[in-house]
């Protein structure tokens, strides 16, 4: 087996198994139901992939790296209230790509050592990063000077909208209150309007309600 087919075969793996993950949850899908899934055997998948662990942290750094640009400083000709606009979609989109793992988060990370231990590693970059793409936004003169002193509470309130968005929305899962009900970046930018100084309020309409001013 060449060098880039097994590249190949490992990441149809982790797509194969991220589709069945989304559609089945994790607990309820084995490494014997993701080879049948792809017509291979199950000595196939073991060879790259041991166990569910190490399959599962394949999929988490993927998932990592993905983000990983969208919360790196913006280059200065890009403003920091539209990267933080781009964050948020992105996020949201990732939500329902990735929708098994923060559905899951909890038991795998009770389940899974190595994953517990990068993700809580990442949640401290990640709140790290926010904080300073929200200071660079007040220095922008986007959000209040004041904002800065509630910044701990707002990053603290976003990530439980993140971790469980995709939670209630399955508990409200009938057609009725999904179409009623507003995605999950424009409830963290409703969060995050009060704080918004006039300027951030108008780019916040052009940019978000897509509305020009």
């Amino acid at each position: 087996m060449t060098k880039k087919s097994k590249t190949n075969t490992k990441q149809r793996i982790m797509d194969t198994a991220v589709d069945l993950f989304n559609k089945d949850g994790v607990q309820s899908i084995t490494s014997r139901h993701i080879a049948k899934e792809m017509g291979i055997s199950y000595g196939n998948l073991d060879y790259h992939f041991k166990n569910k662990e190490v399959l599962l942290l394949a999929i988490y750094k993927q998932m990592r790296a993905e983000m990983s640009d969208s919360y790196k400083a913006a280059d200065p000709a890009t403003g920091s209230f539209d990267q933080i606009h781009r964050l948020l979609l992105h996020l949201e989109s990732f939500q329902y790509k990735f929708r098994f793992f923060n559905l899951d988060v909890l038991e795998i990370s009770r389940s899974y050592p190595k994953i517990n231990r990068l993700l809580k590693n990442t949640l401290r970059i990640r709140k790290q990063q926010m904080s300073d793409l929200f200071k660079r936004a007040i220095e922008d003169g986007y959000f209040i000077k004041s904002t800065e002193d509630h910044i701990e509470q707002l990053l603290l309130s976003i990530r439980i909208i993140i971790t469980f968005w995709l939670s209630q929305e399955e508990l409200l899962s009938n057609a009725k209150s999904k179409k009623n009900s507003s995605g999950m970046s424009d409830n963290i930018w409703k969060l995050l309007f009060p704080y918004m100084t006039e300027k951030g309020q108008l780019l916040y309409q052009e940019l978000v309600d897509g509305s020009k001013v």
